[in-house]
C-alpha cells in the first residue's frame, strides 16, 4: 500500500490505530512450521507444504481469495528463501494450487533443486485459496479500522461464509478430500511431494496432518513462503 493512502488513514483514524492494524495484517506473528526429522523420512515418503510468497493483494491488504494476484518482488525474495531450504530435498512430485501466486512460488522454490526443477507441476483446484465471495478485492485494513469484530469474523471464524463465498470449514473439507487421495498415492509409490498452497488451504493441510481442532485451525498463521512444513 502506498504511503499517500496510509497517510490518509492516519488523518482519519490516528497513527496508533492504523499502525496497530497494519501490524495485525502483516503476518508478523507467523508460527514456526513443524518438520519431520531427516532420519524419520529415510524410508517413508515425505510431504513438503508451503504457502505462496507475498502477492500484490497481500501488499495492498486486499481480500484476494480466488483473484489471481501475482507475487511482488518481496514475494519472490521470500520464495528464494524456500529455494535454499529445499534445494537438496529428494522431491519426486510437484502439486500446486492453480492460482498464479502459488505457481510462481513453487517454480522459484524448486529452481535450485536439480531433480525437482524439471518436474511437471500438477495443479489441483482443491488447493485454491478460500473464496471470500463479495469481499474479494475489499480492503481488510479499512474493514478493521471501521469494524475490527467483523474482520475477525470474516478471517477467523471456522463456519462463517462470506456472502457468495466459502467458510474455512468448506476449504478444510475440500483439502481433506485432496489429502485422502494424495497420501495413499505417496505411500503406494514412495513419492516425496512438494505442495504449494495458500493461507487457508494450508490451514486445511495442517489440520489434516497435525490433527488439530477447528479452533486451533482458525488460529494458525503460516509464513508467506520463506519456510515449509513437512509430514510423513
Amino acid at each position: 500500500m502506498d504511503t499517500a493512502q496510509i497517510q490518509k488513514y492516519y488523518e482519519k483514524y490516528g497513527k496508533e490505530k492504523v499502525d496497530s492494524a497494519i501490524e495485525l495484517l502483516s503476518y508478523h506473528k507467523a508460527m514456526t512450521l513443524p518438520k519431520v526429522s531427516e532420519k524419520e523420512g529415510i524410508n517413508k515418503p515425505v510431504i513438503y507444504v508451503f504457502r505462496h510468497g507475498q502477492s500484490e493483494d497481500n501488499m495492498d491488504f486486499l481480500f484476494s481469495g480466488w483473484r489471481d494476484s501475482k507475487l511482488t518482488q518481496k514475494g519472490r525474495d521470500q520464495a528464494l528463501q524456500l529455494t535454499e531450504k529445499l534445494k537438496d530435498k529428494n522431491i519426486n512430485m510437484l502439486i500446486s494450487s492453480p492460482q498464479v501466486r502459488a505457481l510462481e512460488t513453487i517454480k522459484i522454490a524448486m529452481s535450485l533443486n536439480s531433480k525437482a526443477k524439471n518436474l511437471q507441476i500438477h495443479t489441483d483446484e482443491r488447493l485454491k485459496e478460500r473464496s471470500y465471495g463479495d469481499y474479494q478485492g475489499k480492503n481488510k485494513l479499512e474493514i478493521h479500522l471501521e469494524n475490527p469484530d467483523l474482520l475477525k469474523t470474516i478471517r477467523r471464524s471456522y463456519t462463517y461464509a462470506s456472502p457468495n463465498g466459502e467458510s474455512l470449514e468448506t476449504v478444510v473439507k475440500r483439502v481433506t478430500d485432496f489429502c485422502n487421495e494424495i497420501v495413499p498415492l505417496t505411500k503406494e509409490h514412495n513419492l516425496n511431494v512438494a505442495i504449494s498452497c495458500h493461507g487457508n488451504s494450508m490451514r486445511g493441510l495442517r489440520k489434516y496432518f497435525e490433527k488439530l481442532t477447528d479452533e486451533q485451525t482458525t488460529e494458525l498463521e503460516s509464513p508467506l513462503a520463506q519456510d515449509y512444513a513437512s509430514y510423513l
